[in-house]
């Protein structure tokens, strides 16, 4: 009865011990439900690019990426380049511009014309609406001026020609030479197929591929292929010069007799389409091309695999036929007598660590509800990293690796054009809290110290604190 008598006073008495209950706070991500602190989740990198002052968020997102600049004033050019935050990256214009000094200095003396090409040159390159373009294909331009100049290196300066060597690996590895066997049966037909790729898409597929990704991929994806397809060839070029070694029609014309600078290169198959058309497209260029004994790698193979790796990766739906012209382009390469089955070999590997490299660290990611570069809000570079707990669900054993938060890093010059950080401020992704990468951007994240009102954006501090109360901007 006691008991009963003394209940209202425990009652009374719980209540006044009761513990004050936390502001009502929804989360605004799933990511705010993930019991993992933030320093142990896997980061997803994505490089930003922040939008103009003055410019409105929504024009931001929606103009950040897809804009082209229409300026020729050369001073805004300048002024970035006194402002720049230069990174290791931008070494690569350095060896650029060594490769364009040595090409014009093997040329044939003409001061007034090599200074007008380094005039032109600057200039395209400080326009901003020439800039656009002709920065990230400066590697082409580099790797065209460095291949037909290379035939003006004295010989003395020159390798010895490799007659043997690719013969024998072909011997070694497959058994015998493919390149004889495929062109020792010849046809008009045959001919005219060969020729299509070898012929007419090795220099027309190039600038197909660029004009198809820049008006229906991923905005930034035509900069970096233009860039792996300039350096892969450069490096080519290099190898050609360095180790040069003869093509099949070389063991057809004089067996394995010793090579030497000076003797006429030959069209080999493309001699019969050019009696077939009644033309001379290739019978005058390839007897004095600038490398006729620049059989390895073999940069048909390369930029024709090159070309289907990016156009498969932004256009998934497409890669049978991608795969089908790689592979075609290769069977011309060997029946046109032009190639050994190792100089593709060569030519392939070559392409996939320029692919490689290029998809890991500065390809933008495709959306594939998006038809046009225009329809792209934001856009991610390279390859998320994906953890074990994403991939198995397993991890640490909490389940939540979909869960992770996108962190963020600096834009470089092959990252031009995204406006993720904008997107995901849209997507409500950054209701409360400060992050220290991005200041003045909001992210999901809570202080410990102190508790937030979602509805009001009002920071309540916690009992004792004598701060005044801030109010998140």
């Amino acid at each position: 009865m006691d008991a009963v008598q003394e209940f209202p006073a425990m009652l009374a008495q719980a209540t006044a011990m009761k513990p004050k209950l936390l502001p009502l706070r929804w989360p605004g991500t799933l990511a705010q439900l993930n019991p993992i602190p933030h320093k142990f989740r896997p980061v997803r990198k994505l490089r930003l690019r922040l939008r103009p002052h003055g410019s409105s968020k929504s024009q931001a997102q929606a103009d950040d990426v897809t804009r082209l600049q229409t300026s020729f004033d050369v001073r805004r050019s300048l002024s970035a380049l006194r402002t720049r935050r230069w990174s290791l990256w931008d070494l690569q214009y350095l060896v650029l511009f060594g490769y364009i000094v040595f090409s014009l200095a093997i040329l044939p003396s003409a001061p007034l014309l090599k200074t007008g090409v380094l005039v032109v040159l600057g200039l395209v390159l400080l326009m901003p609406i020439t800039q656009q373009f002709f920065l990230p294909s400066l590697p082409i331009w580099t790797y065209l001026l460095y291949f037909f100049s290379s035939r003006f290196i004295a010989p003395e300066y020159r390798p010895h020609i490799w007659v043997k060597v690719l013969p024998a690996l072909e011997n070694v590895m497959y058994g015998a030479n493919l390149s004889n066997i495929l062109s020792a049966h010849t046809h008009a037909i045959l001919d005219i197929l060969a020729w299509v790729p070898y012929g007419l898409g090795h220099f027309a597929l190039p600038a197909i591929c660029s004009a198809f990704m820049f008006l229906f991929a991923a905005p930034g994806t035509t900069p970096v292929f233009a860039r792996a397809f300039g350096y892969m060839s450069m490096l080519g070029v290099t190898i050609q010069l360095i180790f040069p070694c003869t093509p099949p029609w070389y063991e057809k014309l004089h067996g394995l007799e010793p090579a030497h600078y000076g003797m006429e290169g030959s069209p080999a198959g493309l001699r019969r389409v050019d009696e077939l058309l009644g033309v001379d497209m290739y019978t005058t260029s390839f007897t004095t091309a600038p490398l006729p004994f620049g059989a390895f790698p073999s940069l048909h193979a390369a930029d024709a695999i090159l070309e289907a790796l990016f156009m498969q990766y932004c256009f998934p739906r497409f890669r049978p036929f991608f795969i089908f012209y790689a592979v075609w382009i290769s069977w011309s390469t060997m029946y046109l007598n032009h190639h050994y089955a190792i100089d593709l070999v060569g030519g392939a590997i070559f392409a996939a660590v320029a692919y490689y490299i290029a998809r890991t660290k500065f390809l933008p990611r495709p959306q594939l509800d998006k038809t046009t570069r225009w329809e792209y809000e934001y856009v991610e570079f390279g390859d998320r990293p994906r953890s074990f707990d994403e991939e198995s669900g397993l991890g640490n054993g909490y389940g939540l690796g979909l869960l992770q938060r996108p962190g963020s890093s600096d834009s470089d010059e092959w990252t031009l054009g995204s406006s993720s950080s904008f997107d995901s401020i849209s997507r409500g992704d950054t209701l409360c809290g400060s992050s220290s990468s991005t200041p003045g951007i909001l992210s999901p994240t809570t202080p410990n110290d102190d508790h937030y009102d979602v509805w009001s954006k009002v920071r309540l501090p916690k009992e004792g604190d004598s701060t005044d109360v801030y109010v998140a901007r």
